[in-house]
């Protein structure tokens, strides 16, 4: 069996081939792929694989847009922090799914699964089921991110989304700075965290900044309509909102 990755949060990408590596071990997992883009142009060049575990939420767009171009003859298990009222539609042929974290006892059910299927030498879901799917799923209810995996020297640790005063991006490297002023670093940038968290609670600031509403202290204007936030903990650097972001982010106080 051949399997593929499409996932873009690294420590679940390596959980998950971990995770196949340990339950599948004659498995072969032929790549892992983090963006639309580069899944779309590696099923257009190689042969499709067995089995495709498919993140729905990509960094660059939803998976659905794969598949859209392409028409893989690939089993697909979707892998998803949607919540189960929000992916009934998943209950189809053999689409199957693994709501994040992904649980052991879960990736095995969801092999025997394609393993019956495989076995009874059923055909790969129809390209209008997935269609389908989409279509249910992202009208369905938007379940925001409430923790984080976090590695650390020897293992990893969670981090609850709440206890996050800021995140913070510098040369490529995303940071989350807690209220009690620790510093962890994560595997993700700020584009895709941005679109995960709770808009009224989170604002992104620049760039390089996205605070919650309870991190800041103060606000103060500054040359041609920006706005220097600050915060506690302090930031190591000035946070800017620009003169076009400032009325936006004014709303998102006020409201």
């Amino acid at each position: 069996m051949k399997a593929l990755i499409i996932e873009d949060e690294y420590p679940t990408q390596r959980m998950l081939t971990g995770l196949i590596n340990q339950l599948r071990p004659e498995w072969e997992i032929v790549a892992c792929i983090d963006s639309v883009s580069d899944a779309i142009e590696w099923l257009q060049t190689n042969d499709h694989p067995d089995i495709i575990f498919s993140d729905i939420q990509l960094a660059d767009g939803v998976c659905f847009e794969i598949y859209d171009q392409v028409k893989p003859d690939s089993f697909i298990i979707f892998t998803t922090a949607y919540d189960e009222y929000a992916i009934q539609a998943f209950q189809v042929n053999s689409v199957d799914y693994l709501l994040k974290p992904i649980a052991p006892d879960k990736l095995e059910m969801a092999i025997e699964k394609l393993e019956v299927y495989k076995q009874s030498a059923s055909p790969a879901p129809a390209q209008n089921n997935i269609t389908e799917l989409a279509q249910a799923l992202l009208s369905g209810q938007t379940k925001y991110r409430n923790r984080l995996l976090v590695n650390t020297a020897d293992g990893f640790i969670k981090l609850n989304i709440e206890e996050v005063a800021f995140f913070y991006s510098s040369h490529k490297v995303s940071s989350a700075i807690t209220f009690d002023q620790e510093t962890h670093t994560i595997d993700f940038s700020l584009d895709k965290l941005e679109k995960q968290l709770d808009p009224t609670v989170f604002f992104r600031a620049n760039r390089q900044f996205i605070l919650h509403i309870d991190a800041i202290t103060k606000v103060e204007t500054w040359f041609n309509g920006k706005l220097v936030v600050k915060t506690k903990p302090e930031a190591q650097e000035k946070i800017i909102v620009s003169r076009e972001r400032a009325r936006t982010f004014k709303e998102w106080i006020n409201q």
